[in-house]
C-alpha cells in the first residue's frame, strides 16, 4: 500500500509540473532579428531571419529554449547602392565573418531565466556560431505575446576575425568592432 501512495504521489508531482510549465512557438514570419556592427568609420545593420524557435515557461520564468538562426539569410538595411550592398552582405557570409557556406545555422540555447519582475526577466543561455559556443547573458522584455531583447555578442569568441583589433594591429581606421548588437522581437504562440 506504501508503494501505491508513494507512485501515486510521484506521479501527481510529475503530472503537476507539466501543467505548470507552458511551451511556446516563435512565429517566424513575424519575429525580426535586427544586427548592427561599428567600426571606426561608421556603421551597418540590417537583418537576419529566424529559421526555427520555441521556449518553455513556468512559474513566471522562462525554463528553456532553443533558437535556429538562418546564416544564408543576412542582408544590410542602411546601403543604398546595390552593388556595394551585395558586396557587403556576400563579405558577411563569408569565411572572413560568419562562414555561411559551411555554417549554415547559429543557435540560441536558453539554459534558465530570473522570475519576470516589471516585465523583465535576466536570461543566461549559450550561444554557438561557427560550432564555437560560449555563454551568453540578456534582459529579456515581455509585453503580452511579445519578447524582446538586445543582445550583444563579441564576435571575437566565435572565431569572426576580419578587421578585428584582438587579432591584427595597425588597423587604423579599417578596424571593426569585435561587439555588435542584435535586437530581437519574438512573437510567440502556444505550442499545439
Amino acid at each position: 500500500m506504501k508503494r501505491v501512495f508513494l507512485f501515486s504521489t510521484a506521479i501527481l508531482m510529475v503530472a503537476s509540473l507539466m501543467v505548470s510549465a507552458q511551451s511556446y512557438k516563435v512565429n517566424t514570419k513575424t519575429s525580426t532579428l535586427q544586427w548592427y556592427g561599428k567600426k571606426v568609420t561608421g556603421d551597418h545593420f540590417g537583418f537576419i531571419s529566424l529559421k526555427e524557435g520555441n521556449m518553455t515557461l513556468a512559474k513566471d520564468q522562462i525554463t528553456g529554449g532553443k533558437f535556429v538562426i538562418d546564416m544564408n539569410s543576412i542582408t544590410n538595411s542602411d546601403v543604398k547602392d546595390a552593388g556595394y550592398n551585395a558586396k557587403l552582405v556576400n563579405h558577411l557570409k563569408s569565411d572572413d565573418f560568419f562562414g555561411a557556406e559551411k555554417h549554415p545555422e547559429a543557435v540560441l540555447e536558453v539554459v534558465k531565466s530570473t522570475t519576470f519582475k516589471n516585465n523583465e526577466a535576466t536570461v543566461e543561455g549559450k550561444l554557438t556560431i561557427k560550432n564555437i559556443t560560449h555563454p551568453i547573458t540578456f534582459t529579456a522584455k515581455r509585453a503580452g505575446s511579445i519578447y524582446s531583447a538586445k543582445i550583444v555578442v563579441d564576435r571575437s569568441k566565435y572565431d569572426v576575425k576580419y578587421g578585428s583589433g584582438s587579432f591584427f594591429e595597425g588597423l587604423g581606421d579599417n578596424m571593426i568592432y569585435d561587439e555588435f548588437e542584435m535586437t530581437v522581437t519574438l512573437s510567440v504562440m502556444e505550442a499545439s
